[in-house]
């Protein structure tokens, strides 16, 4: 058993079987850390103490014929954003430099009593604020598949990691396609929920115990390196938590096995006046070819008659006003209430053109971002995509669209492009079906190859 490439099912399953330890788990992957981490910087704040006694009570429990949870003895690593007890949250800011929070939030309970053994944090940009992950305090993560390049952002630590075998799965958020995109760009998995599905309630250092203001838009989901593990994530972090008021109180339920005979799927090479590599556009085409020779139904999308930019200049509008509102000292001249209300009234137009839109249709499938993994640069320098200049801005216009919408998407592995970097390919399904989503996901899933090892890990 390849350890640190295993699935988290598959290690569980190993563990609940006392064909390894939570120990012998735990060893294999701080080896892997020690070994790869140093020229990818993916994993930072490791707490090696503390696991191998988190390992060590697993095993113990165990032994005593204790019940054991899904994650029982599964190592893992989170996004620096999550507030842990006992360890640093500093999203890369210097004046959260030495942050610990007072309690777990929500999800970090949650995964620790389904058995999870949190072993470090992963690198993000300053404040999550680019698709790149770098940082005053602990510099800038490269992508496993080549060093010279991104593993994008804000999630990209957590990416890379994965992609490297340094954990089993991690939590990221998603504002602007900041689970997405770097998923795609490192080769892994990885699920935005429908917004209002899984709890924001600590998932952002906040000492001055201030005032929540991101309420829109940005949602918490897992990374990993199969479907089958995003599944068992999702249902484990996923609704009410008595924390934050805004989540739905929707059943959340196992993926369910689905038929390709009965599926119906729209595709779209692109969208209006967005940006998109040959090669992405051309790996959505040739999947659509496979799904319908499998015997899908599938059609190139009709998309909903809204302006995409547009969309993205008003999902950008509402996140300055939430930013705004986050301020310790509100502006001299604040943004008035009423537009604020005229905001959500012109997003209801987009949710429900894109609910109309998955009437008739199971799941749109799309590129996840414009490009590959593109080269380390300066934020806001010019990305080349086939041979010409696009804007910096428009890297995650795909998967922001539907942060917009709320609609839950995921990012899935589909082979390499001309460079031998991963492609990711984008599923987006109607709100509250991430169940359904998944099983897409899982059923298409033999036909894209799923994740691969990149050379040398």
């Amino acid at each position: 058993m390849d350890l640190v490439f295993s699935s988290a099912v598959e290690l569980a399953a190993a563990i609940a079987a006392r064909k390894i330890s939570a120990v012998e788990a735990l060893d294999a992957y701080l080896a892997q850390i020690y070994a790869v981490n140093g020229a990818v910087n993916a994993v930072i704040s490791l707490d090696e103490d503390g696991a191998r006694e988190r390992a060590k009570k697993a095993d113990a429990a165990q032994a005593r014929g204790a019940a054991l949870g899904p994650l029982h003895g599964v190592p893992f690593t989170l996004k620096d954003m999550h507030e842990t007890s006992g360890m640093k949250t500093t999203v890369g800011f210097p004046p959260f430099a030495d942050y610990v929070a007072r309690h777990d939030s929500p999800v970090v309970s949650r995964l620790r009593a389904a058995g999870g053994v949190l072993m470090a944090k992963t690198n993000v940009p300053t404040m999550l604020s680019d698709w790149q992950s770098a940082n005053p305090l602990f510099g800038r993560t490269s992508n496993p598949w080549n060093l010279q390049r991104t593993a994008g952002g804000s999630s990209g630590g957590a990416a890379a990691a994965l992609c490297a075998g340094m954990t089993s799965f991690d939590v990221g958020t998603d504002m602007q396609d900041s689970i997405r995109l770097p998923a795609a760009f490192c080769g892994v998995y990885g699920l935005k929920p429908t917004e209002h599905r899984v709890s924001l309630a600590g998932a952002f250092p906040d000492p001055g115990e201030a005032a929540r203001s991101v309420r829109l838009m940005s949602c918490l989901g897992p990374l990993a390196r199969s479907v089958e593990d995003l599944s068992l994530i999702y249902q484990i972090i996923a609704g009410p938590d008595g924390n934050d008021t805004d989540l739905a109180p929707v059943p959340v339920e196992g993926m369910p096995k689905l038929d390709l005979n009965t599926l119906r799927i729209a595709f779209a090479p692109s969208f209006p006046g967005f940006p998109v590599a040959g090669d992405i556009s051309a790996a959505v085409e040739s999947l659509a070819r496979q799904l319908q020779d499998a015997g899908a139904t599938v059609e190139e999308a009709k998309l909903p008659k809204l302006d995409p930019h547009d969309d993205l200049e008003q999902g950008g509008a509402l996140i300055g006003m939430m930013m705004e509102a986050a301020q310790p000292e509100p502006p001299e001249e604040p943004t008035p209430v009423s537009r604020w209300f005229e905001a959500l009234a012109r997003r209801d137009i987009s949710i429900l053109a894109w609910d109309r839109f998955f009437e008739n249709w199971d799941a749109l499938l799309c590129p996840v971002a414009m490009s590959t993994a593109f080269p380390h640069c300066e934020p806001g320098t010019p990305i080349e995509v086939d041979g010409r200049e696009q804007s910096y801005w428009m890297l995650p216009a795909y998967g922001a669209v539907f942060n917009y919408s709320g609609h839950p998407a995921l990012s899935m592995p589909c082979g390499l492009d001309r460079a031998g970097l991963p492609i990711g390919l984008q599923l987006v399904g109607k709100r509250w079906s991430e169940e359904q989503l998944l099983g897409i996901a899982r059923t298409i899933e033999p036909l894209t190859g799923g994740f691969r090892r990149p050379p040398g890990y």
